[in-house]
């Protein structure tokens, strides 16, 4: 029956794709079809529509649209600018100042949005004409802005990282939030040797020193901004309050900083609640959907089959690793990040704690394979967005991305054969 299941099931999945239908709309058209093929139709579709209800009807999933809406005042709210500058006088005397500023500023903005998107436009809106005015490469301030903007994924707090351990089932949000600051910053960082290589190359110049006085007032105007990811993951690692209720406290943080900055206001905010709605209810079908799409494989056996199937491959436990990496990575240049992760981590989630893997450790993995997908055509989200911001066409930013390209693969090889990378954080904490 696993066999059959599977192969209506992403048959039917994979066409439906092709022709264009939305992901989610294709998820749950395919659990729909498989689900008639294994039960009769009355109760197939009395399943599923419960399987999708349950699937949202979980208070720990309010987090997702309150840290959307959360990046969306920030979006809008006058953060960016000083995040951008606190990064530039940190990275203000190293060759290619301006590409390094860029990578620190999508890690400090996308830590707080936890947006990879929001970060590309906001960050990159900013940094690209500055980059322009100092001669750097149009596609080269675009590469680097595009292979940065994703450490906001890992470095918390996180919506992805929260739907894994939702999807995951039990695995603690506090670990995962803990664990992804080690993987996220070497993301930063793995970007920024390939930008300063490329600047050296190149002579890039460095910013201009900034005097004291002036060099104070940055980070005095950068300190509230920063001061959310203290109070908020502060508070939820040290169990004042949850993840949820951290996420309600971000909202507030930020929506008072907002209107201290006097950049917001009533007409804006209306405009930040119906853009929060709409991704929200994307957000929600697609937990729904996976969640029958999830119920429908547990009850075939596909994820079991599967299993069997790489096991059969090899029993070496770097070989399997290697396996879902390689899948991983293939399914992200063609899948978004949530719906990736929705629908792989109940697949490859029993393989990886049947060969002993940390269910933390394999979370990270899991998200820093999908942040690279997100990059890469055709259907890399932050590709699109970052090019739109540089204002240069893929094929031409293609050329300077493949080494970043590389600098990330090394760099997620070290995440995912090295454990301590991920674990020592949350060990720290006690949270492992």
């Amino acid at each position: 029956m696993a066999i059959n299941a599977a192969l209506i099931l992403f048959v039917c999945f994979f066409a439906l794709l092709v022709i264009g239908v939305p992901i989610s709309v294709g998820i749950g058209l395919s659990a729909i079809v498989t689900t008639f093929v294994v039960l009769p139709p009355d109760i197939a579709l009395f399943t599923v529509a419960q399987k999708m209800i349950t699937g949202v009807s979980s208070f720990s999933l309010l987090a997702v649209p309150l840290f959307v809406l959360s990046g969306n005042i920030m979006n809008n709210g006058g953060i960016a600018r000083r995040l951008v500058n606190l990064a530039k006088l940190v990275a203000g005397r190293v060759p290619g100042s301006l590409a390094h500023t860029n990578v620190l500023g999508n890690m400090l903005f996308g830590a707080l949005s936890g947006s990879a998107v929001a970060a590309c436009a906001a960050i990159g809106g900013t940094m690209a004409p500055l980059e322009k005015d100092e001669g750097y490469d149009d596609s080269f301030s675009a590469a680097v802005n595009i292979a940065s903007c994703a450490t906001g994924m890992l470095i918390p707090p996180s919506g992805v990282l929260i739907l894994y351990a939702l999807t995951a089932g039990g695995v603690s949000i506090s670990a995962l939030f803990m664990a992804g600051y080690l993987p996220g910053i070497l993301m930063g960082v793995s970007v920024m040797i390939v930008a300063f290589i490329y600047a050296r190359k190149h002579n890039y110049t460095v910013s201009e020193r900034v005097h004291f006085k002036e060099g104070l007032k940055i980070i005095l105007d950068a300190i509230p901004s920063l001061l959310m990811i203290v109070i908020v993951i502060g508070g939820i690692v040290g169990g004042a309050f949850t993840a949820t209720e951290g996420a309600a406290v971000s909202v507030a943080y930020t929506l008072i900083l907002s209107i201290i900055y006097k950049s917001i206001d009533f007409k804006k905010f209306v405009k930040i609640i119906i853009s929060t709605a709409m991704t929200t209810g994307v957000i929600m079908f697609l937990v729904a959907a996976s969640s029958a799409m999830s119920w429908v494989m547990a009850f075939t056996g596909i994820p079991t089959a599967i299993s069997n199937l790489i096991m059969s491959i090899s029993n070496n436990k770097y070989v399997i690793m290697l396996i879902m990496n390689i899948t991983l990575l293939i399914v992200g240049t063609f899948m978004d990040l949530t719906p990736a992760t929705l629908i792989f981590t109940p697949i490859f989630f029993p393989i990886a704690m049947q060969i002993g893997m940390n269910p933390v450790h394999f979370g990270i993995m899991l998200v820093f394979n999908l942040c690279i997908g997100i990059m890469t055509p055709p259907v890399g989200s932050v590709l699109f967005v970052g090019c739109g911001i540089g204002g240069v066409t893929i094929e031409k930013v293609i050329k300077p991305l493949i080494p970043f390209f590389v600098a990330l693969i090394i760099t997620l090889l070290l995440v995912t054969y090295i454990p301590a990378i991920s674990l020592v954080v949350p060990k720290l904490f006690g949270l492992v």
